[in-house]
């Protein structure tokens, strides 16, 4: 049996890999500095053993090959010993393209936002249409309990990201894959310590644009002016574009304002009324796209529409995780101000006047560096109050931003003192949206006891 050992095994991408070598029978270990849940949670339920931090002697030679994830670099520990010791070595990206993808139907899911959801749902939708598909999501789905699996069915889903491949491979992970269907989401600046500017992101995504066969199919944000410029470099591929315009191929039309119910059409013939738990006009565009993704390959969306009212999405995806003194509580990955705002949208049109409080981790590469500044304060306009997490290593001043701060605002250097800020701010009918992309030391669960403790 081989044994391969995962560098960074603890990513949502790299842990996917992971459960997905566990089920073609492959001896897994890895390591990560970086372990907590819902991951760490998925790789002890696979028997895969973890060894914490990066070490020159973290990879033993008995290992047949190992993969590194994006996050490490050159002078990392681990990476120099098995560069020294001339082991095998492979990206994960390109280690699911030669160990999974041959064979398969390939439906990738790209964007800056969305990704994640929209991969869940393509997949539920796939599912419940009798396909059994493989996927591999950047988070551990609710109805699946993990975050990858191999599938019987000839369908495989997998998040498309635009960050860099590893470090010896500077093209974004998503070249790889070579899909069939690609669905395009939206199309931002971020991960800006990698991209220079919006302009080198649209390159890659035509780098993805330039692997969908013909006989393949390109599902586009018709609202996203930056991807009809990627498209407008070439194209070689139908084009179905989705959105609110119902002159679009794939239209919504909202029956509820939070997104909770919408029609579906299709070039204009109406297919069906969504009816989920999931909130936001962002969602209701990522529920148009799996369905017009999955129409590619086949499946009629009336067949499917009804699996959706009992879809339950991704973990830290507006998870609600308690409630207590009339306070409900929710993780969340919003990590972008325009994720920000979208899920707080969706949040403030369910809730109506009820006070939204806002906890925040600015944690993502960009966040840290300062290329979201400008925008985060405006993003947050719909919540009443904030308390950023400004920890001592970041590296802009938190003043600015808390001032532009529409309700009331404060920073706090750790953990401890936002639970305390919280303690003092929040009261009974409040909503409290935690949001990191990192594991926030534990934050909404340790305020959700502090709450139940009071």
């Amino acid at each position: 049996m081989s044994t391969i050992h995962i560098l960074g095994i603890a990513g949502t991408f790299m842990g996917g890999v992971a459960a997905l070598a566990r089920e073609q029978g492959l001896t897994v270990r890895g390591s990560d500095q970086a372990i907590y849940p819902p991951m760490s949670t998925q790789l002890e339920q696979l028997g895969i053993t973890l060894d914490p931090g990066y070490r020159a002697d973290s990879v033993g030679t008995d290992c047949d090959e190992v993969v590194v994830g994006n996050a490490l670099s050159r002078g990392n520990p681990a990476v120099e010993a098995v560069l020294d010791a001339g082991q095998r070595y492979i990206s994960g990206a390109q280690w699911l393209s030669e160990q999974v993808l041959p064979g398969r139907d390939t439906l990738a899911v790209a964007g800056t936002h969305g990704k994640t959801t929209t991969t869940t749902i393509l997949t539920w939708l796939l599912q419940a249409a009798g396909r059994e598909p493989g996927f591999l999501i950047g988070g551990v789905a609710e109805d699946f309990g993990v975050s990858a699996r191999l599938g019987s069915g000839r369908e495989f889903v997998v998040e498309a990201d635009e960050y860099d491949t590893a470090f010896f491979d500077k093209r974004s992970k998503f070249v790889h894959y070579r899909p069939l269907v690609a669905i395009l989401n939206n199309l931002e600046f971020d991960h800006a310590d990698i991209f220079p500017d919006v302009v080198a992101i649209q390159r890659q995504f035509h780098h993805l644009v330039r692997t969908v066969p013909a006989r393949g199919r390109l599902i586009v944000n018709g609202e996203d002016a930056r991807l009809a410029e990627v498209l407008a470099m070439g194209c070689w591929t139908p084009v179905e574009r989705f959105g609110f315009d119902p002159a679009l191929e794939w239209s919504a039309a909202l029956v509820h304002a939070d997104g909770s119910r919408f029609r579906v059409a299709h070039r204009g013939v109406d297919v069906g009324e969504v009816q989920w738990s999931l909130l936001g006009r962002h969602n209701v565009l990522n529920g148009l796209a799996a369905l017009a993704a999955a129409h590619a390959v086949g499946v009629e969306p009336a067949q499917v529409i009804p699996a959706l009212a009992t879809f339950r999405s991704v973990k830290r995806r507006m998870e609600v995780i308690g409630s207590a003194d009339g306070v409900t509580v929710y993780d969340d990955f919003a990590h972008h101000p325009t994720a920000i705002h979208t899920t707080l949208e969706g949040l403030r049109a369910k809730v109506g006047d009820a006070r939204i409080v806002v906890a925040m981790e600015p944690r993502s590469n960009s966040m840290r560096l300062g290329a979201h500044a400008q925008a985060l304060a405006p993003s947050l306009d719909l919540a009443d109050a904030v308390v950023f997490l400004h920890r001592p290593e970041l590296a802009w001043d938190a003043a600015a931003v808390i001032a532009a701060v529409r309700g009331d605002a404060h920073a706090v250097p750790d953990t401890d003192a936002l639970l305390a800020q919280l303690g003092r701010v929040v009261a009974p009918g409040d909503h409290v949206v935690f949001m990191s992309n990192g594991g926030f030391d534990g934050a909404p669960r340790r305020f959700l006891a502090q709450l139940q403790a009071s």
